[in-house]
């Protein structure tokens, strides 16, 4: 059973996990694209392997209050983030690009001059905000819509 302090918890928690997720992926983003090409794919594997680890224990101290099975439940919550990494990390590239041929800005953030959308591709190629930045963003979303269940059920579940 879902209790609603539980899921307040877990919102809190979240945000939190959400934030720096996002924070650590542009920052991986930010260092390794400047040294190798397609960067933010390397970056995403990399924050996945730090954000895990912060969100589980998160989830174990604040959220689901489980004692001991560290180990364990580590490697459940890696089940579960990874579950949504492996299609977030095969989608990045496909968003990647998408984000490059609708608003014009290629990865590296130079706006087209003559882009549809002149105001958008200003504001972003002037901006922290380029197209990996904008996939990373909007996968985010998606892990944390598919988290909760799972960890619910399945990560911090009790032992029988």
């Amino acid at each position: 059973m879902i209790t609603q302090h539980q899921f307040v918890r877990y919102l809190l928690v979240g945000g939190w996990n959400t934030a720096f997720s996002y924070v650590t992926y542009a920052a991986f983003t930010w260092m390794l694209s400047r040294h190798l090409s397609h960067g933010y794919i390397y970056a995403a594997f990399c924050s996945l392997l730090v954000n895990i680890t912060v969100a589980f224990l998160g989830y174990k101290w604040f959220v689901f209050r489980t004692a001991g099975n560290y180990f364990r439940e580590w490697v459940r919550c890696l089940v579960v983030y990874g579950t949504a990494a492996l299609p977030n990390l095969m989608l990045l590239p496909v968003i990647v690009n998408a984000l490059v041929y609708l608003l014009h800005v290629p990865p590296g953030g130079k706006a087209d001059h003559a882009a549809h959308f002149q105001l958008s591709a200003q504001y972003l190629s002037g901006t922290f905000l380029t197209a990996p930045y904008l996939g990373g963003a909007i996968l985010t979303l998606t892990t944390v819509l598919m988290s909760f269940f799972g960890h619910k059920h399945f990560s911090f579940r009790p032992v029988k």
